[in-house]
C-alpha cells in the first residue's frame, strides 16, 4: 500500500518537491478568489443585494451590467499593468515580494466584501476593482516562478501540479458551499456574507508555505546596475520589442492563445449564467462548479502525465478539440431545446477542456520564456489572457441581440480558429535558442 501512495505522489521525483508544493499552494489558495467571488457568489451577491432601485428592492438587471463593467475594467487595468510591472520584477528580482504582496491586498479587501450591504454600490466597487487587479496581477507573478522551479523536460508536469492544486482547493471550497447551503439553509444571496470571510481566511492560511518555501533566484549584478527603477523597467520592455524575432514562435503562440481565450474567458465568467438561463437554483449551480472543478482537475492531471510525453502543441491542441465538442454541445442544446439533463455531461466535457488547456498553455509559456525574463514574459502572457475579455463582451452582445445559441456557435468557431492557427506554433524551438 505504501508503495502504491509513493508512486502516486507526483512530488516523488521532483529535486525541489517542497518548492514546487509552496508554488501549488497558491494556485489552491487563490481560488477562494477566482471562484468563491469572481464565478460563483459574489457575482450573484452584486445583482441581487447591492444594487436596488429606489423603493430599496432588487434591481438585478442594474447589478448584472455593474458587474459587467466591473470585471471589464479591472481586468483591463491588468492587461495595462501586466509587461510593466513584469519587467519591474525581473529587473529588480521583485516576483516573490509582489506574489505575496498582492495576494495579501487581494484577501484583505475580500475579507472586507462581507461588510458591503444593500445600496452600498461605491464601496463595492472601492473593494472589488484593486482585489481583482492583485489576484490577476498574483497570477502571473505566480507563473513567472515555472521556468525557475522546473526544466523544459518537467514544465508541463510542474504546471500541472499547481492547476490539479487548484481544483482540489476549488472541490474543496465547493463542498463548503455545498454543505453551507444545505445544511444552514443558506439559500439566498443575502445569507452568503460570512462565506466572504471564510475566503479570505483560505487565502491566508493556503499562501502560508508560499511565503516559507516559495524562493527567488537572485539577481545579476549587471540587471542590478541598470539605472533608476523606471528607466530600466522600460529599457528591459523596449529591448524585448526590439528582439521579438528571437522569440518569434512565443509571439506566435500569444496571438494564437488570444484567439481560444476569448472563448475559454467566456464560459469562466457565464458559466453560472448559462445554468441560471436553464432554470437551475443555487444548489445546482454549485453542483454544476463541482462537476467542471472535478473534471477539470481530471484534464489537469492527463496535461502533466502526458504533456511532456507527446509534445506540448499536440496537447494544446487536444484540449481545443474538447472545447469545440463541448460549446457546440450547449449551442445545438440551446438551438434545439434539448432536455436540461444533457447539461450535466457537457459540462464534465468543458471542465475537462478547461483544466488542460489552462496547464498546457501555461506550461508551453514556460517552455518559450528566457529564465532571466520570466516574470516579464508572464507579464505578456498576463497581459493577452486578461486581454481576452473581449470573449465576454461579444458573447453577451450577440446572445442578447440575436440567440444565446448564437452566442455558444460563435465560442465554438474561436476553438476551432485557434486549433487550426496551433498548426503555425513549433513548439520544438525555444525562446532561448530561437534566433534563425
Amino acid at each position: 500500500m505504501l508503495q502504491v501512495l509513493q508512486k502516486l505522489n507526483p512530488f516523488r521525483t521532483l529535486p525541489n518537491p517542497r518548492e514546487v508544493w509552496a508554488w501549488g499552494m497558491y494556485d489552491l489558495a487563490n481560488q477562494s478568489f477566482q471562484l468563491l467571488i469572481n464565478t460563483l457568489l459574489f457575482s450573484i451577491y452584486m445583482q441581487k443585494v447591492v444594487y436596488v432601485d429606489a423603493a430599496g428592492l432588487p434591481a438585478p438587471d442594474a447589478g448584472k451590467r455593474a458587474w459587467g463593467l466591473l470585471v471589464t475594467v479591472s481586468m483591463l487595468l491588468v492587461v495595462i499593468a501586466s509587461p510593466i510591472l513584469g519587467a519591474l520584477a525581473d529587473q529588480r528580482a521583485w516576483k516573490r515580494r509582489m506574489l505575496l504582496g498582492t495576494g495579501l491586498i487581494c484577501l484583505t479587501l475580500t475579507g472586507a466584501m462581507a461588510f458591503v450591504g444593500p445600496g452600498m454600490y461605491v464601496f463595492a466597487v472601492a473593494l472589488y476593482l484593486p482585489a481583482a487587479f492583485c489576484c490577476g496581477i498574483g497570477e502571473n507573478f505566480l507563473g513567472s516562478f515555472l521556468p525557475e522551479i522546473s526544466s523544459p523536460k518537467t514544465m508541463g508536469r510542474v504546471s500541472a501540479i499547481g492547476w490539479t492544486m487548484s481544483y482540489i482547493g476549488a472541490i474543496l471550497l465547493l463542498g463548503v458551499c455545498g454543505a453551507s447551503i444545505y445544511g444552514l439553509g443558506l439559500h439566498e444571496p443575502s445569507q452568503w456574507r460570512w462565506l466572504f470571510l471564510f475566503a479570505a481566511l483560505w487565502f491566508l492560511i493556503g499562501i502560508i508555505p508560499t511565503a516559507m518555501y516559495l524562493k527567488e533566484k537572485p539577481r545579476s549584478q549587471a540587471i542590478a546596475q541598470e539605472g533608476t527603477i523606471l528607466r530600466s523597467t522600460f529599457r528591459r520592455l523596449n529591448q524585448s520589442i526590439r528582439e521579438a524575432r528571437q522569440h518569434r514562435q512565443f509571439f506566435r503562440f500569444l496571438g494564437v492563445f488570444f484567439i481560444y481565450s476569448l472563448g475559454t474567458q467566456t464560459v469562466i465568467y457565464f458559466a453560472g449564467s448559462i445554468g441560471d438561463g436553464l432554470g437551475f437554483q443555487i444548489g445546482q449551480l454549485v453542483l454544476m462548479a463541482l462537476i467542471m472543478a472535478a473534471t477539470a482537475g481530471v484534464g489537469a492531471v492527463g496535461a502533466g502525465k502526458y504533456q511532456d510525453l507527446v509534445g506540448h502543441r499536440r496537447t494544446v491542441m487536444f484540449f481545443l478539440v474538447a472545447w469545440v465538442i463541448g460549446t457546440l454541445g450547449l449551442a445545438m442544446m440551446q438551438r434545439f431545446s434539448a432536455n436540461a439533463m444533457w447539461f450535466w455531461p457537457l459540462a464534465g466535457i468543458i471542465g475537462f477542456a478547461l483544466g488542460g488547456i489552462g496547464t498546457s498553455s501555461r506550461a508551453l509559456v514556460g517552455v518559450f520564456t528566457p529564465k532571466e525574463k520570466s516574470a516579464e514574459f508572464f507579464g505578456l502572457w498576463g497581459m493577452v489572457y486578461k486581454g481576452a475579455i473581449l470573449g465576454p463582451l461579444a458573447f453577451s452582445l450577440v446572445s442578447t441581440l440575436l440567440s444565446p445559441s448564437t452566442g455558444l456557435f460563435m465560442l465554438s468557431g474561436m476553438f476551432v480558429l485557434g486549433f487550426f492557427l496551433m498548426l503555425r506554433v513549433d513548439d520544438r524551438v525555444h525562446s532561448q535558442t530561437d534566433y534563425a
